[in-house]
């Protein structure tokens, strides 16, 4: 599993894994943003703290695979 990790991990510090990282990085943006906007507005409201980062890391976990479904390695 260490050995998959590190030859993804040089792959990806060479420039070889991703086929587009423009589009990558995109949408870990709008996930991340989404995640952010939403722990934010949720820590607004009386609550223990623990609640909004599960939630808006749930949320955001859920969001990801729906924004990578084209996403294309090489």
């Amino acid at each position: 599993m260490l050995e998959i990790g590190w030859y993804s991990a040089k792959l990806f510090f060479k420039g070889k894994l991703l086929r587009d990282p423009m589009y990558f990085a995109q949408r870990t943006a709008i996930a991340i943003a989404v995640g952010s906007l939403l722990l934010v507005s949720l820590a607004q409201a009386p609550i223990p703290f623990y609640l909004p980062i599960i939630l808006s890391s749930l949320v955001t976990g859920m969001i990801m695979p729906f924004l990578l479904k084209d996403f294309k390695m090489k």
